[in-house]
């Protein structure tokens, strides 16, 4: 007797929630089509807002940045790196470039093209051309110049700078300037405190692409250190294993070198700690609008 009831009372149950089920995929559906006929055709979800992209040429000036983002996402394209995340409230999009202006350059592009950051911001190392700026000292740029007497002029629009922070003229050059008596040379000519290799290119690509623009460089070697050509090497290496080569041609050319390229390393992971937490500071002033 209780059978027969029991498979009545189940059956009407699933037939009720087969009932209810049908009943609410057409109601989502219904929803969907309505928010999709609001949206648009062809028109996708809007993507997160880009506060500030900064790109960097190397991953080694990038990496303490990298360690503060919170969620960080990275992408690796053909031509340069791009890592995204959250710092302070803020959605940051790194880029590691490569080293030179022009593909600073490229990669700028693609990244407002990609993201549209509201500002964009050329980091990473520069040396010093001047006595004044020592190792580990910051520079905001001011102004951007370069061989040919190019020049472009930035408003900062931010407080004072601390202890240890210069705000002057950053030059950008085509090769790595090793010898003191050429980057004081280089310094005195176009007036200049420090120098680097892509800043120009970003510059730039952000002003035809009317993107606010910030230069914040940390020195990593003083106007009077004479920076060996194995660095140039190693630095210049497109793939990790066309520097582990380099190194090795270097070690196997001059066995001291092993003294220099960890010194150059250690002097590098410093100087890009201290560059991350400087930056830190710099992306909390900047508006989010």
């Amino acid at each position: 007797m209780w059978q027969p009831l029991l498979r009545n009372w189940l059956l009407g149950q699933a037939q009720q929630r087969m009932r209810e089920a049908a009943a609410q995929a057409a109601n989502q559906a219904a929803d969907d089509a309505k928010s999709a006929e609001e949206q648009g055709p062809g028109e996708d979800a809007p993507r997160p807002v880009c506060h500030v992209g900064l790109v960097f040429a190397l991953s080694i000036e990038a990496g303490a940045l990298v360690d503060k983002l919170s969620g960080a996402i990275g992408t690796h394209g053909a031509d340069f790196v791009a890592r995204e995340g959250g710092l302070g409230g803020r959605r940051l999009v790194l880029v590691e470039s490569g080293v030179g202006r022009e593909r600073a350059a490229r990669a700028t592009e693609a990244l407002i093209a990609g993201h549209q950051p509201r500002w964009v911001i050329s980091a990473g190392f520069a040396g010093g051309l001047d006595n004044r700026l020592k190792q580990g000292d910051m520079l905001l740029a001011d102004t951007i110049v370069d061989t040919q007497n190019r020049e472009l002029s930035l408003d900062l629009g931010l407080g004072e700078p601390g202890p240890r922070v210069h705000v002057g003229r950053l030059l950008t050059v085509d090769k790595v300037i090793r010898d003191p008596e050429q980057k004081r040379a280089l310094g005195q000519r176009h007036n200049a405190l420090a120098v680097d290799m892509e800043t120009m290119g970003v510059a730039e690509a952000c002003q035809r692409e009317k993107v606010r623009f910030l230069s914040v460089r940390v020195i990593i070697d003083e106007v009077d250190r004479t920076l060996r050509r194995d660095s140039d090497v190693l630095v210049n290496k497109e793939s990790t294993a066309g520097r582990l080569g380099a190194a090795a041609g270097a070690i196997f050319r001059r066995p001291s070198s092993v003294k220099d390229m960890w010194q150059l390393k250690e002097d590098a992971l410093v100087a890009s700690d201290r560059l991350a937490k400087f930056l830190a500071g710099v992306v909390g002033q900047l508006p989010k609008v």
